[in-house]
């Protein structure tokens, strides 16, 4: 049955009426339509940018499909309906089209340095394999892939690029030479420098970038999805490591410290910045909400472009057109405008999903 919803559509900030005939939003009256919301505040459904259903609470790869749908359900009873998982060590393609899962966009595995990244997550290759690999990952996702531009390296004691310069750049190439889009994981300065230079599409984290390199993503149109609700972890990796790295835990420290003027300074330069909360691992999932309230509160964006960072930018990014004519029919419906109160964006009131009522 077709659903009809009547409230105040943001981003345009007008009462509307929209109608959802199956997976499609139409503004044409669909006859003997169900009504299903009658005034709020409603948006195209929220997205996690950065996330991952592959991995399980505490760091492994899930076992089973039903370990993914029950991570995907968490977030979509949040109201977030569209996810980018940013790196799978379990493939899981035939959840592309589950009509009660959030839609879809996936990385293969991580492309990683050998013994220096998270154990059994990512594939872990030397830089004569790099090409090769991200080609064969770019296949296993449907869009995109995912590079380990750091991580520490044990032998100097801190953070170090996972390759490089040729090689990371290469591996930009080749994935943009397959089709797909290229996410990179960097914490430090050396390795984001790096790979802003490569054209990478999307800077995860992106800890160490400088504000010449925030005017050349800005420039270039490279996407930075912060997760600030994972760096604020960064104290507890430090207070791990500093027995056997102390370089490396100050370091860490330092990069927390300075990352919400970082996240200011791009937001101010006019980087795109969408919301992801790197769930998977340790980080609950669900959490999309307290990211954009991080986003807001402690980088300084504006209620209506952090909105626009988890709703209706971040679906356009990804390729899951919003509450336009001919669009996706998800949405998310808050009773209080988010935009006067982004607490507001904690407890959905109405969330539907591909034209089916979720609750």
């Amino acid at each position: 049955m077709a659903l009809h919803v009547r409230g105040v559509l943001l981003p345009d900030d007008e009462v509307r009426d929209i109608w959802l005939d199956g997976d499609r939003v139409t503004f044409d009256p669909v006859p003997g339509a169900e009504t299903v919301v009658d005034g709020g505040f409603v948006l195209p459904g929220l997205t996690d940018a950065h996330c991952h259903i592959g991995i399980a609470q505490g760091g492994a790869p899930i076992s089973s499909l039903d370990q993914a749908r029950e991570l995907a359900r968490t977030d979509r009873d949040a109201g977030v309906l569209a996810i980018r998982d940013a790196g799978s060590p379990y493939p899981y393609p035939e959840l592309d089209d589950e009509p009660e899962l959030p839609r879809l966009a996936r990385a293969g595995r991580h492309v990683a340095p050998p013994k220096r990244y998270l154990r059994d997550i990512g594939v872990e290759v030397g830089a004569a394999e790099v090409a090769a690999t991200v080609a064969a990952q770019a296949a296993a996702g449907n869009g995109w892939v995912k590079l380990v531009g750091d991580w520490i390296d044990r032998g100097v004691g801190d953070l170090a690029p996972a390759w490089d310069a040729d090689t990371m750049t290469a591996a930009v190439a080749a994935a943009h030479a397959a089709g797909v889009r290229a996410a990179v994981h960097t914490f430090s300065e050396s390795a984001v420098e790096i790979m802003v230079r490569a054209g990478v599409d999307s800077v995860e984290h992106g800890t160490g970038l400088s504000l010449d390199l925030i005017d050349l993503m800005a420039r270039q149109g490279t996407a930075l999805v912060p997760t600030m609700i994972n760096i604020a972890t960064f104290g507890g990796i430090a207070d791990q490591a500093r027995a056997r790295f102390p370089g490396y835990a100050d370091h860490m420290i330092a990069l927390r410290d300075r990352f919400p003027e970082v996240v200011r300074a791009a937001y101010e330069a006019g980087v795109p910045i969408y919301v992801g909360t790197d769930a998977g691992g340790g980080i609950n999932h669900g959490l999309a909400a307290e990211e954009m309230m991080l986003l807001h509160e402690r980088a300084g964006m504006s209620t209506l472009d952090v909105l626009a960072a988890a709703s209706w930018g971040a679906r356009a990014w990804l390729g899951f057109p919003g509450l336009v004519e001919g669009g996706l029919a998800d949405l998310v419906v808050y009773p209080e405008d988010p935009r006067r109160d982004l607490r507001v964006v904690r407890a959905p009131s109405r969330i539907v999903l591909r034209g089916r009522v979720i609750r």
